[in-house]
């Protein structure tokens, strides 16, 4: 199963919703949903309760809304929310506002979680440097249903040895917070 982490406030976007910043002509939100879906496994969207535009972008779509209702506490409720849903069966982590990962790294990632079922797998920069998304096998989504405040799933990843999927460039690394980040991501890519 996938779970597209996208219930995050976008605080540091001064107003705007980094989720609904157009990649090419398609909302980031939208384009990275439709990536999981073609992975042809369950996709699971968290939203808060309060971001109708961000529903509204996934219409039409083979994924799943998930309303996570203390989305306000941080990363740590939609993680909560995904192992409670996982219903047992590995979780693929995937962050919203990572435009450069595409179906192709997804697939990477899924196969490599299929060669290795009962180890993290993660996605990595082409210099090997660890980062999104990332595989949490069913062993360890009891520790996510422990975690709160702002947190990712590091503490419940702390002794794991990871198998790493290097993927092309820095796209496993590349988050968008900011108006900054999105202005300088354009110009480096022209998108």
């Amino acid at each position: 199963m996938i779970l597209l982490c996208a219930a995050g406030s976008s605080r540091r976007m001064r107003g705007a919703d980094k989720l609904l910043e157009l990649v090419g002509s398609v909302p980031l939100l939208r384009r990275q949903a439709v990536a999981a879906a073609a992975q042809g496994v369950r996709v699971l969207v968290t939203l808060g309760p309060d971001q109708p535009l961000r529903a509204a972008a996934l219409e039409r779509l083979a994924v799943e809304p998930l309303v996570v209702p203390e989305a306000a506490e941080g990363m740590a409720a939609s993680l909560r929310a995904g192992a409670a849903a996982a219903e047992g069966a590995a979780l693929l982590v995937m962050l919203a506002d990572m435009p450069e990962i595409g179906a192709e790294d997804l697939a990477a990632v899924i196969a490599a979680h299929l060669a290795a079922p009962e180890a993290v797998v993660r996605a990595a920069g082409e210099d090997g440097t660890p980062g999104h998304p990332v595989v949490i096998p069913a062993r360890l989504l009891a520790g996510l249903t422990r975690l709160s405040g702002d947190q990712g799933a590091r503490e419940v990843l702390r002794g794991e040895a990871a198998v790493l999927v290097p993927l092309p460039g820095q796209r496993a690394l590349t988050d968008l917070d900011t108006p900054e980040d999105w202005a300088a991501w354009r110009a480096r890519t022209g998108l």
